[in-house]
């Protein structure tokens, strides 16, 4: 199965750049898609709804903000949207697949970067987030989640790291999160299960030349459920073109 996540910071923005010429090209069985600061209703023309996927779709209550979409070509048994809790559901921010023996979710995490105000209610979306990954413990199947985090886990995931250690996404309070998820809760970080270069970002700054020198952070991520740690085969960013700020994450499991 290939799973692909991608933060299209407004879906005609990357329908404009490519981006579903460049998707029906990749061979992926599930898409997930966040931040489509458009609805579901805008989205009638046949550019977004490629042959052979079907599309399902969580927006926002407000006009032009977040929204999430999952895009497969397997049959899904379920669809789940929302998390019970306001920071997401009023904001459209988590969708979920359910097939024969996976489900895959797309998600998407607020930013802290615009102002203290921002950061503080990240920490809280975090926080609540958290919860709902405590409660997929207990139930009897796999899970992957996929969508930005806004954070950068380690060091080698974000450029000039020391002195961005008080920027919101690699806060202490950030990475700690990062570290109870991938650690003692045991869900693991696809991509670096099996790609472990350093400077593999998912985003870049909006400034001139931060692609190119390659100047960003890896903030988006595909969280399995243990489990599923060792049917991930192969992991990578796309970069040669550009959708958006981000970039897709591209990962290949043995399901």
């Amino acid at each position: 199965m290939r799973v692909i996540t991608f933060n299209t910071q407004g879906i005609e923005q990357a329908a404009d750049n490519g981006f579903f010429q460049w998707m029906v090209k990749q061979d992926a069985d599930v898409v997930c898609l966040q931040d489509l600061r458009a609805k579901e209703y805008q989205l009638d023309d046949k550019r977004y709804h490629p042959e052979g996927y079907d599309a399902y779709f969580f927006d926002a209550f407000e006009d032009g903000y977040s929204g999430v979409a999952i895009y497969t070509r397997i049959m899904p048994k379920a669809i789940m949207t929302g998390l019970g809790f306001e920071q997401c559901d009023f904001n459209g921010r988590f969708i979920q697949a359910d097939f024969d023996n996976v489900s895959v979710a797309a998600f998407s995490v607020p930013s802290g970067l615009k102002s203290e105000e921002a950061q503080t209610a990240k920490e809280e979306y975090l926080r609540l987030l958290k919860g709902h990954f405590t409660k997929t413990l207990r139930k009897r199947r796999e899970f992957i989640f996929c969508g930005p985090l806004q954070t950068a886990h380690k060091s080698q995931d974000l450029s000039n790291w020391y002195v961005n250690q008080r920027v919101s996404g690699f806060l202490p309070q950030e990475r700690q999160w990062m570290e109870e998820l991938f650690g003692e809760m045991g869900y693991v970080d696809a991509f670096r299960q099996v790609n472990h270069a350093d400077q593999q970002y998912t985003w870049w700054p909006d400034y001139n030349k931060a692609r190119d020198l390659n100047e960003g952070a890896r903030l988006d991520y595909q969280v399995t459920t243990a489990n599923l740690r060792k049917t991930v085969k192969a992991a990578s960013i796309y970069r040669d073109e550009c959708f958006s700020a981000h970039a897709p994450v591209i990962v290949d499991y043995d399901l």
